[in-house]
Formats: structure tokens, C-alpha cells, sequence
């Protein structure tokens, strides 16, 4: 009597096999300011045999978005990343939508010669009030940096058309080096390219593997902005910045130093990598989850991996049970 065929089973995918989602640790570490309308930012790490991976995809997020950053969470915690070609990166100073005195101060506490400044606050409704409180923002960053340093700013998709054409040639006085996302769409960023000398950069319009084809097709941006964990991992980025073929500038979430390592990761495994990154973000948030947390010096961070410290995790753990349940939902998209 002939035996039927054993049928392999198909292997459980990792999300699910190696437990890494129900060990799972979340935090909770307030910021030093109010950032994006953020106060506190949450998130949970995810061990494995290659070290700690960071995932956290910003509470508005939905499963299907949410998985990448899973897939970015699990592999620095399975797989590590590919070897760097230098062992610093250079990085900018972030000013948020704060006055302009604070914005000096920000500027002088930190090391680096390139500041990125936020400008088109949405906190802000009065239209008038916003572009004078932007064009004083970047005017005390300019007179904190000297002549010498390098201005970009954020708008996050914050202005229409005519309104940034209007504001960046007021803010062009103070040699800007390139305007961050200024309008939400890729039809408006091209639309605005063509009458500002300043070069633009996308960030918000580079979120899954065929947006910077389309970036680069519709003439939109000069730059593109890279974040890990939204685009699935250092391996996956490192594609994406293949197939745009921009010069590109790395930078963070927001991120605790678990994942701030793996930017610095993207970074150094860039062939090149002509702009500072936007990873000197550690100045945001009250606290880490490393004893040795990923702050820059002399404007540069080294390419190094801290570890999560179970000591520094505890201050600011929270219940992982809805980490647990965001993860397993984004896991069913991966």
C-alpha cells in the first residue's frame, strides 16, 4: 500500500514563530518639546539573536502602514545590517516651532553647522502670524550659526503653492541650503520647483518602494529624505535610495537610540552621503532606553550600536499589551 506524499508544512512567518512580538517592551518617554503635536513618544522594542529592533509607527497609523515599520523592527533584531563605509556621520541640529530666542539657544547648545528649522506650524492658525514667527525662527538661526553654517527647513507638507513661493523667497536672504517637503503633494512640489531656486526636498512623499520613481517622474524634488523604519529597514532604504538615483538625506522618527542606530546604520552603508543627516534627534526626548544613548558631538554621530538597558528601559515602560496587539495586526500585512 503506497503512502500519500508528506506535504510540508509552511513555515509560521518569524513575526510569529520566535516570540518576539509577545516579549515585546514598550516605553513611554515624554519629549522636550512639543514636536508635530507630540508630547510624549511611544513606541516598543523587539529583541532577537542580531540585538534590539525599535517599532514605533506614530499613533494615527494603521495596520497596513504599521507594517513596515515592523519589517524595520525585525531586521535589527534578526538579521542586523550591511557593513558601513565610514564610521561617522555628520549630522544637523533640529529646531522645532519654538520663539526665536529658544531657537538660538537650541542652536548654541549643539555642535553641528547645519540646523534644520520647522516652519509652517499647524498649531499656528493665523497665516500672518505663522510666516513671521517662521522668518524670526530662521533669522535667530542664521545669527546663532554665522555665515558660515547651513540653514534647511521642514514645512511637512504645511504650505500651499503660492503661499511657499511667497515665504521661501522672504526666508532665501538666509541661504537656505533646501526647503523639507514644503507642500503635501508631488503635484504641488513639482508646480513650486519651477519658480524657486532653493532646491526641495521630499520626505512625506517617500513612503513605500515605488514613491521615488515617482518622485524623480514628476520632476519634484532635488533631495530625497530617507526614514528606516517607514520604508521597512536599512535594506530596504538602501533600495529605495538605488532606485531614485537623489542625492539623499537620512533621518530619524523620532526615535529612541535603538533606532536612531539603524539610520546611523543607512547612513554609513551609503556610497555617498553629501548632506548631513537628520538623526541628532536624541535632544527631543527627556530620556533613552541605552545607557549610552546616540548623541552627536562636534556635529557627527558615531556608528555605533547601543544596546537597550533593561535599568533605562524601566524608567519609562508601559503596558505592551496594545504594542503587542498594533504589532500582530501590522504583522498580517508583512
Amino acid at each position: 500500500m503506497s503512502m500519500a506524499p508528506t506535504i510540508p508544512l509552511k513555515p509560521r512567518p518569524l513575526w510569529q514563530s520566535d516570540g518576539a512580538i509577545e516579549s515585546l517592551r514598550a516605553f513611554a518617554i515624554p519629549m522636550t518639546t512639543t514636536f508635530r503635536g507630540i508630547t510624549v513618544r511611544e513606541g516598543a522594542l523587539i529583541e532577537g539573536p542580531a540585538g534590539w529592533g525599535e517599532f514605533s509607527p506614530f499613533a494615527e497609523y494603521g495596520p497596513r502602514e504599521s507594517a513596515r515599520w515592523l519589517a524595520s523592527a525585525l531586521e535589527s533584531a534578526t538579521s542586523g545590517w550591511p557593513a558601513p563605509v565610514r564610521d561617522r556621520v555628520p549630522v544637523n541640529v533640529t529646531v522645532p516651532a519654538v520663539g526665536p530666542e529658544r531657537a538660538r539657544e537650541i542652536v548654541a547648545a549643539s555642535g553641528c553647522r547645519t540646523a534644520k528649522v520647522k516652519v509652517a506650524d499647524a498649531a499656528v492658525k493665523d497665516r500672518g502670524q505663522s510666516d513671521a514667527g517662521d522668518i524670526a525662527r530662521v533669522e535667530a538661526v542664521r545669527d546663532a550659526l554665522g555665515p558660515g553654517g547651513k540653514i534647511r527647513v521642514d514645512a511637512n507638507g504645511g504650505w500651499e503653492v503660492d503661499q511657499a513661493k511667497r515665504i521661501l523667497r522672504q526666508l532665501a536672504r538666509f541661504g537656505l541650503e533646501y526647503a523639507e517637503q514644503p507642500c503635501a503633494t508631488l503635484e504641488a512640489m513639482a508646480e513650486l520647483r519651477r519658480h524657486v531656486d532653493i532646491p526641495l526636498a521630499a520626505d512625506e512623499s517617500i513612503r513605500r518602494a515605488e514613491d521615488p520613481l515617482r518622485v524623480r517622474a514628476a520632476g519634484a524634488a532635488d533631495i530625497v529624505v530617507l526614514k528606516v523604519q517607514p520604508l521597512g529597514g536599512v535594506r530596504a532604504a538602501l533600495r529605495v535610495a538605488e532606485a531614485c538615483g537623489l542625492p539623499v538625506v537620512v533621518s530619524s522618527a523620532i526615535d529612541t537610540s535603538v533606532g536612531l542606530a539603524a539610520g546611523v546604520a543607512l547612513a554609513a552603508a551609503l556610497p555617498e552621503l553629501p548632506y548631513a543627516c537628520g538623526l541628532a534627534t536624541m535632544s527631543l526626548l527627556t530620556g533613552d532606553v541605552t545607557a549610552a544613548p546616540l548623541t552627536e558631538s562636534g556635529g557627527e554621530l558615531p556608528v555605533r550600536r547601543p544596546p537597550a538597558d533593561l535599568a533605562e528601559l524601566a524608567r519609562w515602560e508601559i503596558d505592551p499589551g496594545p504594542w503587542r496587539e498594533r504589532a500582530k495586526a501590522a504583522g498580517q500585512y508583512l
